[in-house]
């Protein structure tokens, strides 16, 4: 640890940000949406002789909300404490309204933020949150509803050859078809493979619920993730209570303040909660969903950017995985040195680098640069 840490406060000086966006490798779409295009917004946090790295993936204004509206509260703050600089930007952004980008672009600081703290104190960012695992448990997730057949049996079959014992595949643009596209992944997986399905909200009620069983006595799925809207609670809580044993109903990648996930987990609507650092403000948020699962005893799943979840994924008592998401893993090792692969089935941190593990790759980024 450097003395001018033991001294003093050491004060924020700077922060850098910018959005990169990356073509997909192929078309991709799920349930309700189509893209050929990933952005991800960078924040880089300045301190002493160190630079904290956080990110968000999010739409190119996130960078500009950064720029306006967080930036100008947070630099000059103590860089060892966090979670002051995280209330600082919540009051900020009050008459922006904290759902959606204005999160995101908390987000985006805030884990630079925690970030850079380790970074000064000269640790691996889980053991200045305190990790209780060794490794995190990942799925493979993609199988995107534009890819055909080939594709959607290569990609997954690909996730089991690499010892991920669970895969994820996005269903809901063709209702009438997905009972077939699934027993396609099952076969291409395997008996043993844990096989996860993902709406993004596609289906009715009735349609969910008709299909959950389908899905399960046909293709033995054991988790289907947003089966109906997250807003609809009621909907999400009638799949959990009334489809077939051995399914976990999951959602809440789209939550981003705590009041949004205290109102889900009261609602029992889930079996799993999944929240995404990304969105819930970060880190700070993220412990605070964290708190949640604890206090209602329900398990944590962490939603895609798998590089910049492994650390603070392992300080989580109630940790149940983490989405190994294609699109995310592609970006993270275009862009990162550092960025983590799977190993039994699992993500390991890298205790011999401090902070979150990952140096940013300028050079590389630029060409994608908005």
């Amino acid at each position: 640890m450097s003395s001018v840490v033991r001294a003093a406060e050491v004060s924020l000086r700077d922060l850098e940000v910018g959005a990169y966006e990356v073509p997909t490798d192929a078309p991709e779409a799920d349930g309700t949406l189509a893209w050929d295009s990933t952005v991800i917004v960078v924040v880089q946090a300045h301190a002493g002789d160190e630079v904290g790295l956080g990110y968000t993936y999010a739409d190119p204004s996130t960078a500009k909300l950064v720029q306006s509206k967080l930036a100008g509260v947070v630099v000059g703050l103590d860089a060892l404490a966090p979670q002051a600089a995280w209330r600082k930007m919540v009051g900020q952004v009050r008459n922006l309204g904290r759902p959606g980008i204005s999160s995101m672009a908390i987000a985006a600081v805030d884990t630079a933020l925690w970030d850079l703290k380790a970074r000064l104190l000269e640790l691996p960012l889980c053991r200045l949150l305190g990790g209780g695992h060794d490794c995190v448990p990942v799925y493979g997730s993609g199988g995107f509803t534009a890819y055909d057949d080939a594709r959607l049996t290569e990609q997954l079959g690909g996730w089991v050859e690499q010892g991920i014992p669970r895969v994820k595949m996005k269903v809901g643009s063709h209702p009438d078809d997905d009972p077939r596209r699934v027993r396609v992944a099952r076969e291409a997986i395997g008996a043993d493979t844990q096989l996860f399905v993902d709406a993004n909200g596609a289906y009715s009620r009735k349609q969910a619920l008709e299909l959950a069983h389908r899905f399960r006595e046909e293709s033995d799925v054991s988790w289907f993730e947003e089966p109906v809207s997250s807003d609809d609670l009621e909907g999400l809580r009638l799949i959990r209570d009334r489809g077939p044993s051995g399914m976990e109903v999951a959602a809440g990648e789209y939550g981003y303040d705590a009041v949004y996930f205290k109102r889900m987990l009261e609602a029992q609507a889930v079996d799993v909660q999944q929240a995404d650092v990304t969105r819930c403000a970060g880190i700070t948020g993220l412990l605070q969903v964290a708190g949640l699962c604890e206090a209602f005893q329900v398990p944590l799943s962490l939603h895609c950017g798998p590089s910049i979840h492994l650390h603070p994924a392992l300080s989580l008592d109630r940790l149940a995985h983490l989405e190994y998401f294609h699109d995310h893993v592609r970006i993270e090792g275009m862009l990162f040195d550092g960025a983590a692969r799977p190993r039994d089935g699992a993500l390991w941190p890298d205790l011999d680098r401090t902070g979150n593990g990952l140096e940013f790759k300028r050079e590389d980024a630029e060409r994608y640069a908005v």
